[in-house]
């Protein structure tokens, strides 16, 4: 059986809405999951962040105003920059693709596909 496919998204991104075009081109099914409404929890982000081999620093929208506002930079620890991704959804880069036990940043979009049909 294969591994359910989540994506963790924002449905008005532009960059979560062409990963949803290209997953539907492919005849992908997968579950959405508005981080906007279904928070995602400290815990659940940084098994987000093992799974994909990630930093946190990795997953910032780093040109976001509040990362410049918070000081954030490379030099952040993680824990910080995770407990501050939870309390603000918007630092978060999107859209992140979960596949059993990997993960990967979708951008480009095609990153996706890549993990799905490994």
């Amino acid at each position: 059986m294969l591994d359910k496919i989540t994506v963790y998204e924002k449905p008005t991104c532009t960059t979560c809405r062409n990963l949803a075009e290209l997953l539907k081109e492919n005849g992908i099914g997968y579950e959405k999951v508005n981080y906007y409404i279904d928070s995602l929890s400290e815990e659940k982000l940084r098994e987000l962040l093992g799974k994909a081999n990630l930093k946190a620093f990795d997953i910032l929208r780093k040109k976001e105003p509040l990362v410049i506002e918070l000081n954030i930079s490379e030099e952040t620890p993680s824990d910080e920059i995770i407990k501050l991704i939870v309390e603000n959804p918007n630092l978060l880069q999107r859209p992140i693709v979960e596949v059993g036990d990997r993960a990967v940043l979708a951008r480009p979009v095609e990153k996706a596909l890549e993990l799905i049909k490994q």
